[in-house]
């Protein structure tokens, strides 16, 4: 899981990581040709979404972590859970803040364990040109 807009505010939270999960899917497309001919039935899926969430350091004396709870980051582990081999799913949140930044086709409602409602998402085919 990667947080963006925390610990350290940035612009754009939504562009830099549906930019990331692009870049990452090129480099891993060129890598799972490689991957197969090893014998190794590897893919890449990633799901994004944007919300509140509540940080901090959680833990125990001697074990302590970094990490993001609630609803947000259950939502963006379920369209991971969903994505298919080579696919980013973002919630429809993140595709109303970029919707003229990139390229995405509906990929349905999608009825996700934790929520009440089926969830609409959309599919990242890639970024938009820009003129």
């Amino acid at each position: 899981m990667v947080f963006f807009n925390d610990p350290v505010p940035c612009p754009d939270p939504a562009a830099r990581a549906v930019r990331m999960a692009v870049a990452m899917r090129q480099r891993v497309g060129e890598l799972t040709g490689t991957w197969r001919k090893r014998g190794h039935q590897l893919d890449f899926g990633v799901g994004i979404a944007q919300g509140y969430a509540t940080l901090g350091k959680i833990g125990f004396e001697g074990r302590f972590d970094y990490a993001a709870i609630g609803t947000v980051t259950n939502l963006a582990a379920r369209l991971c859970g969903e994505a298919a081999g080579g696919q980013i799913l973002i919630s429809q949140r993140v595709y109303a803040a970029m919707e003229k930044l990139v390229k995405a086709e509906p990929a349905g409602e999608l009825s996700l364990k934790g929520f009440h409602k089926p969830v609409p998402t959309f599919s990242v085919v890639g970024l938009a040109k820009m003129s």
